[in-house]
Protein backbone atom coordinates (compact mmCIF):
# COMPACT_ATOMS: atom_id res chain seq x y z
CA UNK A 1 0.00 0.00 0.00
CA UNK A 2 1.10 3.27 -1.11
CA UNK A 3 0.10 6.73 0.48
CA UNK A 4 0.68 10.09 -0.77
CA UNK A 5 0.37 13.53 0.11
CA UNK A 6 0.40 16.61 -1.80
CA UNK A 7 -0.07 19.89 -1.11
CA UNK A 8 -2.86 22.81 -2.54
CA UNK A 9 -1.46 26.19 -3.80
CA UNK A 10 -2.18 29.30 -3.89
CA UNK A 11 -0.98 31.81 -6.70
CA UNK A 12 -0.27 35.54 -6.18
CA UNK A 13 0.92 36.70 -9.33
CA UNK A 14 0.89 35.99 -13.03
CA UNK A 15 -1.09 33.08 -13.38
CA UNK A 16 -2.79 33.45 -17.30
CA UNK A 17 1.03 33.42 -18.58
CA UNK A 18 1.39 29.55 -17.57
CA UNK A 19 -0.44 28.80 -20.33
CA UNK A 20 1.47 27.16 -23.16
CA UNK A 21 -0.69 29.24 -25.75
CA UNK A 22 0.61 32.20 -24.33
CA UNK A 23 4.56 31.18 -23.08
CA UNK A 24 4.88 29.30 -25.81
CA UNK A 25 6.11 32.64 -27.60
CA UNK A 26 6.07 35.31 -24.84
CA UNK A 27 7.38 33.26 -22.22
CA UNK A 28 5.53 33.14 -18.63
CA UNK A 29 5.91 33.04 -14.49
CA UNK A 30 3.98 32.67 -11.40
CA UNK A 31 4.52 33.98 -7.85
CA UNK A 32 3.13 31.20 -5.55
CA UNK A 33 3.17 29.21 -2.71
CA UNK A 34 1.94 25.41 -1.28
CA UNK A 35 0.33 25.09 1.67
CA UNK A 36 -0.49 23.08 4.94
CA UNK A 37 -4.00 21.64 2.89
CA UNK A 38 -3.56 18.69 1.27
CA UNK A 39 -5.05 16.05 -1.01
CA UNK A 40 -4.33 12.20 -0.33
CA UNK A 41 -4.04 9.39 -2.33
CA UNK A 42 -4.30 5.87 -1.25
CA UNK A 43 -3.30 3.20 -3.63
CA UNK A 44 -2.78 -0.74 -3.38
CA UNK A 45 -3.11 -3.58 -5.57
CA UNK A 46 -6.61 -4.74 -5.59
CA UNK A 47 -7.04 -8.45 -4.31
CA UNK A 48 -8.05 -10.88 -7.13
CA UNK A 49 -11.62 -12.05 -5.33
CA UNK A 50 -14.22 -9.18 -6.17
CA UNK A 51 -16.17 -9.07 -9.47
CA UNK A 52 -14.45 -6.26 -10.75
CA UNK A 53 -10.53 -5.51 -11.19
CA UNK A 54 -10.62 -1.92 -10.12
CA UNK A 55 -12.17 -0.07 -7.45
CA UNK A 56 -11.94 3.93 -7.01
CA UNK A 57 -13.24 6.11 -4.26
CA UNK A 58 -13.64 9.75 -4.08
CA UNK A 59 -16.83 11.47 -4.38
CA UNK A 60 -18.04 9.11 -5.61
CA UNK A 61 -17.12 5.19 -5.94
CA UNK A 62 -16.26 2.98 -9.29
CA UNK A 63 -15.99 -0.25 -9.51
CA UNK A 64 -15.32 -1.39 -13.06
CA UNK A 65 -13.44 -4.53 -14.64
CA UNK A 66 -11.03 -2.03 -17.12
CA UNK A 67 -9.70 0.75 -17.36
CA UNK A 68 -11.51 2.05 -20.14
CA UNK A 69 -14.57 2.32 -18.12
CA UNK A 70 -13.39 4.65 -15.53
CA UNK A 71 -15.18 7.74 -15.58
CA UNK A 72 -12.28 9.44 -13.32
CA UNK A 73 -10.49 11.28 -16.10
CA UNK A 74 -7.12 11.72 -14.05
CA UNK A 75 -7.34 8.13 -12.66
CA UNK A 76 -7.87 6.81 -16.17
CA UNK A 77 -5.15 8.54 -17.92
CA UNK A 78 -2.47 8.08 -15.70
CA UNK A 79 -3.21 4.28 -15.60
CA UNK A 80 -2.99 4.14 -18.92
CA UNK A 81 0.41 6.63 -19.04
CA UNK A 82 1.59 4.49 -16.33
CA UNK A 83 0.82 1.12 -18.65
CA UNK A 84 -0.75 -0.52 -15.29
CA UNK A 85 -2.05 -3.94 -15.98
CA UNK A 86 -3.03 -4.96 -12.30
CA UNK A 87 -5.92 -4.48 -10.55
CA UNK A 88 -5.76 -1.53 -7.99
CA UNK A 89 -7.65 0.03 -5.30
CA UNK A 90 -7.87 3.73 -4.91
CA UNK A 91 -8.98 6.05 -2.27
CA UNK A 92 -9.23 10.26 -2.52
CA UNK A 93 -9.26 12.49 0.49
CA UNK A 94 -9.24 16.22 0.65
CA UNK A 95 -8.32 18.78 3.40
CA UNK A 96 -10.49 21.45 1.28
CA UNK A 97 -13.04 21.14 -1.60
CA UNK A 98 -12.26 20.30 -5.21
CA UNK A 99 -12.84 22.83 -7.99
CA UNK A 100 -12.43 25.65 -5.18
CA UNK A 101 -9.20 27.62 -6.81
CA UNK A 102 -6.32 25.32 -4.94
CA UNK A 103 -5.08 23.33 -7.67
CA UNK A 104 -7.00 20.32 -6.29
CA UNK A 105 -7.37 18.42 -9.39
CA UNK A 106 -3.56 19.22 -10.85
CA UNK A 107 -2.73 18.06 -7.25
CA UNK A 108 -4.48 14.76 -7.69
CA UNK A 109 -2.59 13.72 -10.54
CA UNK A 110 0.78 14.64 -9.33
CA UNK A 111 -0.04 12.83 -6.13
CA UNK A 112 -1.92 9.79 -7.98
CA UNK A 113 0.79 9.56 -10.35
CA UNK A 114 3.61 9.34 -7.48
CA UNK A 115 1.68 6.63 -6.10
CA UNK A 116 1.67 4.62 -9.55
CA UNK A 117 5.48 4.94 -9.47
CA UNK A 118 5.94 4.15 -6.02
CA UNK A 119 3.65 0.91 -6.49
CA UNK A 120 6.18 -0.20 -9.68
CA UNK A 121 9.32 0.54 -7.28
CA UNK A 122 10.38 3.53 -8.52
CA UNK A 123 11.63 6.86 -8.23
CA UNK A 124 11.01 9.97 -9.46
CA UNK A 125 12.45 13.11 -9.53
CA UNK A 126 9.60 16.49 -8.68
CA UNK A 127 10.81 17.84 -12.37
CA UNK A 128 9.51 14.20 -14.13
CA UNK A 129 6.66 14.13 -11.98
CA UNK A 130 5.43 17.61 -12.36
CA UNK A 131 6.00 16.82 -16.72
CA UNK A 132 4.11 13.89 -16.73
CA UNK A 133 1.47 15.52 -14.87
CA UNK A 134 1.38 18.23 -17.13
CA UNK A 135 1.42 15.84 -20.01
CA UNK A 136 -1.72 13.44 -18.36
CA UNK A 137 -3.84 16.81 -17.92
CA UNK A 138 -3.00 18.83 -21.37
CA UNK A 139 -2.25 16.21 -23.83
CA UNK A 140 -4.18 13.47 -22.37
CA UNK A 141 -7.53 14.81 -20.84
CA UNK A 142 -7.15 17.73 -22.71
CA UNK A 143 -8.09 20.20 -19.96
CA UNK A 144 -7.99 23.59 -20.46
CA UNK A 145 -5.49 23.85 -17.97
CA UNK A 146 -1.60 25.52 -17.35
CA UNK A 147 1.44 24.66 -16.33
CA UNK A 148 2.00 25.80 -12.73
CA UNK A 149 -0.76 24.01 -10.67
CA UNK A 150 1.24 20.91 -11.69
CA UNK A 151 4.59 22.31 -11.02
CA UNK A 152 3.88 23.78 -7.30
CA UNK A 153 2.46 20.58 -6.38
CA UNK A 154 5.38 18.20 -7.18
CA UNK A 155 8.01 21.05 -6.24
CA UNK A 156 6.40 22.59 -2.93
CA UNK A 157 7.56 25.93 -1.41
CA UNK A 158 7.49 29.64 -2.24
CA UNK A 159 8.36 30.25 -5.54
CA UNK A 160 8.83 32.05 -9.05
CA UNK A 161 8.43 29.73 -11.73
CA UNK A 162 9.37 30.63 -14.94
CA UNK A 163 7.52 29.13 -18.10
CA UNK A 164 8.98 28.67 -22.18
CA UNK A 165 12.57 28.87 -23.18
CA UNK A 166 15.08 25.81 -23.89
CA UNK A 167 14.39 24.22 -20.18
CA UNK A 168 10.35 25.42 -20.41
CA UNK A 169 10.04 24.97 -16.49
CA UNK A 170 12.49 27.17 -14.26
CA UNK A 171 11.68 26.97 -10.28
CA UNK A 172 13.32 29.78 -7.83
CA UNK A 173 12.54 29.33 -4.05
CA UNK A 174 12.11 32.52 -3.13
CA UNK A 175 14.14 33.28 -0.51
CA UNK A 176 13.32 35.54 2.82
CA UNK A 177 14.19 36.27 6.20
CA UNK A 178 11.64 34.71 8.16
CA UNK A 179 10.81 37.84 10.06
CA UNK A 180 9.37 39.08 7.00
CA UNK A 181 7.88 35.29 5.40
CA UNK A 182 6.23 35.58 8.77
CA UNK A 183 5.02 39.17 8.14
CA UNK A 184 3.75 38.10 4.44
CA UNK A 185 1.44 35.01 5.87
CA UNK A 186 0.15 37.09 8.32
CA UNK A 187 -1.28 38.90 6.73
CA UNK A 188 -2.93 37.04 4.39
CA UNK A 189 -6.67 35.77 4.91
CA UNK A 190 -8.41 32.60 3.20
CA UNK A 191 -12.08 32.75 2.57
CA UNK A 192 -14.67 30.04 1.28
CA UNK A 193 -16.90 32.09 -0.86
CA UNK A 194 -19.18 28.52 -0.64
CA UNK A 195 -19.67 28.26 -4.02
CA UNK A 196 -16.98 25.69 -6.80
CA UNK A 197 -17.11 25.86 -10.53
CA UNK A 198 -15.52 24.23 -13.35
CA UNK A 199 -12.17 25.86 -14.13
CA UNK A 200 -11.33 24.17 -17.77
CA UNK A 201 -14.84 26.25 -18.63
CA UNK A 202 -13.19 29.79 -17.55
CA UNK A 203 -9.82 28.97 -18.42
CA UNK A 204 -10.97 28.35 -21.89
CA UNK A 205 -12.47 31.53 -22.54
CA UNK A 206 -9.22 32.64 -21.39
CA UNK A 207 -7.01 30.95 -23.65
CA UNK A 208 -9.55 31.96 -26.35
CA UNK A 209 -8.96 35.67 -25.82
CA UNK A 210 -5.03 35.19 -25.54
CA UNK A 211 -4.50 37.68 -28.28
CA UNK A 212 -6.87 40.20 -26.95
CA UNK A 213 -5.26 40.23 -23.93
CA UNK A 214 -1.62 40.74 -24.61
CA UNK A 215 -1.01 44.31 -22.83
CA UNK A 216 -2.66 42.99 -19.51
CA UNK A 217 -0.76 39.64 -19.80
CA UNK A 218 2.50 41.33 -20.10
CA UNK A 219 1.60 43.75 -17.36
CA UNK A 220 0.67 40.59 -15.02
CA UNK A 221 3.74 39.47 -16.01
CA UNK A 222 5.51 42.17 -14.90
CA UNK A 223 3.94 42.05 -11.82
CA UNK A 224 6.01 39.03 -10.59
CA UNK A 225 9.10 40.32 -10.71
CA UNK A 226 7.97 43.49 -9.15
CA UNK A 227 6.34 41.91 -6.07
CA UNK A 228 9.76 39.92 -5.55
CA UNK A 229 11.24 43.39 -5.60
CA UNK A 230 8.83 44.37 -2.89
CA UNK A 231 9.58 41.31 0.14
CA UNK A 232 13.12 41.53 -0.60
CA UNK A 233 13.32 45.35 0.20
CA UNK A 234 12.59 47.29 3.26
CA UNK A 235 9.38 48.70 1.60
CA UNK A 236 6.08 48.04 3.25
CA UNK A 237 4.31 44.94 3.21
CA UNK A 238 1.36 46.87 2.18
CA UNK A 239 2.81 47.47 -1.15
CA UNK A 240 2.28 44.04 -1.65
CA UNK A 241 -1.15 43.75 -1.15
CA UNK A 242 -2.00 46.88 -3.29
CA UNK A 243 -0.11 45.08 -6.09
CA UNK A 244 -2.71 42.10 -5.21
CA UNK A 245 -5.33 44.59 -5.96
CA UNK A 246 -3.87 45.93 -8.91
CA UNK A 247 -3.25 42.48 -10.34
CA UNK A 248 -6.99 41.57 -9.86
CA UNK A 249 -8.50 43.89 -11.55
CA UNK A 250 -6.30 42.84 -14.40
CA UNK A 251 -7.69 39.22 -14.35
CA UNK A 252 -10.90 39.92 -14.23
CA UNK A 253 -11.07 42.13 -16.75
CA UNK A 254 -9.66 39.40 -19.35
CA UNK A 255 -13.08 37.30 -19.45
CA UNK A 256 -16.63 38.12 -18.35
CA UNK A 257 -16.47 34.35 -16.75
CA UNK A 258 -13.52 35.38 -14.14
CA UNK A 259 -16.00 37.10 -11.89
CA UNK A 260 -19.52 37.46 -10.89
CA UNK A 261 -21.95 39.83 -9.20
CA UNK A 262 -21.70 38.19 -5.87
CA UNK A 263 -17.82 37.84 -6.31
CA UNK A 264 -17.73 41.68 -6.47
CA UNK A 265 -20.36 41.64 -3.44
CA UNK A 266 -17.59 39.79 -1.17
CA UNK A 267 -14.49 41.83 -2.67
CA UNK A 268 -16.01 45.18 -1.86
CA UNK A 269 -16.93 44.17 1.40
CA UNK A 270 -13.82 42.90 2.63
CA UNK A 271 -12.06 46.34 0.93
CA UNK A 272 -14.87 48.55 2.98
CA UNK A 273 -13.45 46.37 6.29
CA UNK A 274 -10.35 47.28 5.67
CA UNK A 275 -8.46 44.82 3.26
CA UNK A 276 -5.73 46.53 1.05
CA UNK A 277 -5.93 44.20 -1.71
CA UNK A 278 -6.72 40.52 -3.01
CA UNK A 279 -7.99 38.35 -5.57
CA UNK A 280 -10.03 35.42 -6.14
CA UNK A 281 -8.01 31.76 -6.50
CA UNK A 282 -7.63 29.68 -9.62
CA UNK A 283 -9.89 30.34 -12.62
CA UNK A 284 -12.08 32.55 -11.14
CA UNK A 285 -16.42 32.49 -11.18
CA UNK A 286 -16.11 30.50 -7.44
CA UNK A 287 -13.90 28.63 -4.61
CA UNK A 288 -11.30 30.31 -2.39
CA UNK A 289 -10.80 34.60 -2.60
CA UNK A 290 -7.29 35.36 -1.07
CA UNK A 291 -7.26 38.73 1.15
CA UNK A 292 -4.49 40.78 2.14
CA UNK A 293 -5.20 42.74 5.22
CA UNK A 294 -3.27 44.14 8.32
CA UNK A 295 -3.55 41.83 11.25
CA UNK A 296 -5.72 44.24 13.08
CA UNK A 297 -8.38 44.88 10.44
CA UNK A 298 -9.05 40.65 9.99
CA UNK A 299 -10.97 40.20 12.74
CA UNK A 300 -13.79 43.06 11.33
CA UNK A 301 -13.34 41.46 7.46
CA UNK A 302 -14.11 38.52 8.53
CA UNK A 303 -17.30 39.44 10.74
CA UNK A 304 -18.13 41.64 7.73
CA UNK A 305 -18.37 38.62 5.07
CA UNK A 306 -19.65 35.60 6.96
CA UNK A 307 -17.55 33.31 5.21
CA UNK A 308 -15.72 30.22 6.12
CA UNK A 309 -12.00 31.20 6.79
CA UNK A 310 -9.16 28.80 6.18
CA UNK A 311 -6.31 29.16 8.48
CA UNK A 312 -3.49 28.37 6.35
CA UNK A 313 0.51 28.19 6.50
CA UNK A 314 3.18 28.04 3.63
CA UNK A 315 4.51 24.69 3.07
CA UNK A 316 8.38 23.76 1.27
CA UNK A 317 8.03 19.97 0.73
CA UNK A 318 5.64 19.44 -2.40
CA UNK A 319 4.63 15.78 -3.27
CA UNK A 320 5.30 13.29 -0.72
CA UNK A 321 4.86 9.31 0.17
CA UNK A 322 4.20 8.97 3.46
CA UNK A 323 3.21 5.78 3.78
CA UNK A 324 4.94 2.92 2.17
CA UNK A 325 4.09 -0.86 2.46
CA UNK A 326 5.48 -2.49 -0.96
CA UNK A 327 3.77 -5.68 -2.19
CA UNK A 328 5.22 -8.68 -0.34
Amino acid sequence: MIITRTPFRVSFFGGGTDYAAWYAENGGSVLATTINKYCYITCRHLPPFFGYKHRIVYSKREEVKTINEIEHPSVRECMRFMKIDSGLEIHHDGDLPARSGLGSSSSFTVGFLHALYALKGQMVTKRQLALDAIHVEQERIKENVGSQDQTLAAFGGFNRIDFGGDHHIQVQPITLEAERLDQLQNHLMLCFTGFSRIASEVTGEQIKNVSRNKKALRTMHQMVEEAINILNSNRDIADFGKLLHESWLLKRGLTDKISTPQIDDIYSAALGAGAIGGKLLGAGSGGFVLFFARPEQQAKIKESLNLLLAPFRFEDLGSQIIFYQPKS
